[in-house]
């Protein structure tokens, strides 16, 4: 009987320590955006890659970056709201290949034009069942500070990006009213013909 109930209590410790190890091995929200957006700076701080003839390449790697940490299918989810459960399996599937084209090509035409500004990690909050994080940030540059907070959950050990909030306007909110007007108005492909038109022409910044 003292051997039964020792043997439990070693499992009971194996299995709390196992658990303690797994969440320890998480990269905390604050130190998994740092990873990315330092990387990103790194990239654009690469004098090599500032050539006319490596924008492609340049372009690559920043998409790379970009698509190793936001989730763009909780986002398209979050972004179509309402509309989401009425979509095929496949009109999900092209919806999120052409809205993270998109976005991803909106981004990094804007962030291209950086000029060394620095970036100042503020802070962290873990919400719900640790499942959830927030992680603020703060643009300097000469003539303001921009904040910017970005809104992560935890999937398989990771931190993804499902939200930006940029001085207070969030991405999703921003694409859901944005794009539930022309669905409404319009309609479903109608939203997708124009959202085709504007990655062409951010395709051909």
């Amino acid at each position: 009987m003292k051997t039964g109930r020792i043997i439990s209590f070693i499992l009971i410790i194996l299995c709390s320590i196992s658990v303690l190890s797994t969440k320890a091995a998480v990269i905390a929200p604050k130190e998994s955006i740092k990873s990315t957006v330092d990387s990103v700076l790194e990239v654009l701080r690469d004098k090599g890659l500032s050539l006319p003839d490596k924008k492609a390449e340049r372009r690559g790697r920043l998409r790379t970056l970009i698509k190793d940490r936001f989730d763009f299918s909780d986002m398209s989810m979050r972004i179509l709201a309402r509309h989401w459960k009425a979509r095929t399996p496949e009109e999900t599937k092209e919806f999120v290949a052409i809205f993270s084209d998109l976005l991803i090509g909106s981004y990094i035409s804007k962030i291209e034009a950086y000029t060394d500004e620095k970036v100042i990690y503020n802070k962290e909050v873990i919400k719900g069942e640790g499942n959830y994080g927030a992680v603020s940030t703060t643009i300097v540059t000469k003539k303001a500070d921009i904040p910017i907070d970005y809104k992560l959950i935890l999937k398989d050990g990771k931190w993804w990006v499902y939200d930006v909030v940029i001085e207070g306007v969030s991405f999703i909110s921003t694409y859901r009213s944005q794009y539930d007007d022309i669905i409404v108005k319009e309609s479903y492909a109608g939203l997708i013909q124009k959202m085709k038109q504007k990655l062409d022409e951010v395709n051909a910044m």
